[in-house]
């Protein structure tokens, strides 16, 4: 589940429902010596992919070792948007739903799919799906 943060308005709106002006004040009860010291030293929010190269800068500080994978296999950035992608049944399950209104996407796109491996590999025909009616 991906994390959206609240905009400054839907704050406001939030602490005013609750009678209070800031987040400080929903704390007040707690004493002065219990509650932890503010963070001092962090820097502003980075994006996914500035993340990524900070913890890479680092972790190449412990060494890089080498990598003898070959075959075109190597260290690059994979958004997480992709897993999100990646993980819809629609892209790793073989089957095809039977209702046809629920499957006419699902079909029209094996049927892209099916069509440009075909041209690509210069085969008459191609196989992209298993369409199990009993199911």
């Amino acid at each position: 589940m991906p994390f959206i943060p609240h905009t400054e308005e839907e704050v406001q709106e939030m602490l005013s429902a609750i009678g209070v002006t800031s987040i400080d004040e929903l704390f007040d009860e707690i004493p002065d010596e219990l509650r932890a010291a503010p963070l001092e030293g962090i820097g502003p929010g980075l994006s996914e992919m500035e993340i990524g190269r900070l913890m890479q800068e680092k972790a190449r500080q412990d060494g890089q070792p080498i990598c003898f994978i070959g075959a075109g296999a190597y260290d690059h950035h994979v958004p997480a948007a992709v897993w999100q992608i990646a993980t819809r049944g629609e892209f790793y399950t073989a089957y095809t739903p039977y209702q046809a209104e629920a499957s006419q996407g699902t079909l029209q796109l094996l049927y892209e799919y099916q069509t440009m491996m075909a041209e690509l590999m210069a085969m008459e025909v191609s196989n992209a799906s298993l369409y199990d009616g009993a199911s």
